[in-house]
């Protein structure tokens, strides 16, 4: 489990194409490499991976043909930089929200709003997904714990502080970069259960 506080940026230093797997190499930051034996959960971009090698402060990682598929780690190239958090020990502050490191799908940039006042990143948001992403709600973008702001028929919004922008890869991010997207589990249990009941009655959600 993940708290969706990015702990910073680490640089992917090598890819390479085995049988059946793409082995991603991050070097890690001091403070994150502590400790850290094969075996252990690092979400990357919010996608929790599996350490398969550990050498010095650089770990890899192997990534299947559907988490390739499934989120924006298959676009990654030497020298890109990757959203890291490792995963919770018992009695960790959680800061943001619990997260399980399972990536959805991913969402793209669709405009960046910038002004004095605020920051706002707007994303599509897929039909299917709709009902699970509500404003004031909870979701994780790219690893990040963030409040969703206003959500339309297809799209969604969240607005970002600075230290948002500077810890994480939304500093860097463009208009149509794909994201990471991992909806929250509580709000997807609810509304799951809320519409099997009425589909049990007999009536339609809207």
């Amino acid at each position: 489990m993940f708290s969706g506080i990015v702990q910073g940026m680490c640089e992917v230093v090598a890819i390479d194409d085995l049988k059946n797997v793409r082995r991603i190499s991050v070097r890690l930051p001091k403070k994150a490499s502590k400790n850290l034996t094969i075996g252990a959960s690092i979400a990357n971009n919010g996608c929790c991976l599996t350490i398969t090698n550990i050498n010095n402060d650089t770990v890899s990682f192997d990534l299947m043909a559907e988490t390739l598929a499934k989120t924006n780690l298959g676009y990654l190239k030497v020298g890109d930089p990757v959203n890291i958090e490792r995963a919770l020990k018992v009695g960790d502050e959680i800061g943001g929200h619990l997260m399980s490191g399972h990536i959805i799908t991913t969402v793209a940039i669709i405009r960046i709003q910038n002004t004095k006042s605020h920051y706002t990143v707007w994303f599509r948001l897929p039909e299917n997904l709709h009902k699970y992403i509500l404003p004031k709600g909870f979701v994780g973008l790219d690893g990040c714990s963030l409040t969703v702001g206003e959500v339309r028929q297809n799209e969604f919004c969240v607005h970002l502080i600075p230290e948002t922008l500077q810890r994480s890869l939304f500093g860097m991010r463009e208009v149509g970069d794909f994201v990471n997207l991992e909806i929250d589990a509580q709000t997807q249990a609810i509304v799951d259960t809320v519409e099997k009941v009425l589909q049990n009655k007999g009536v339609q959600a809207a």
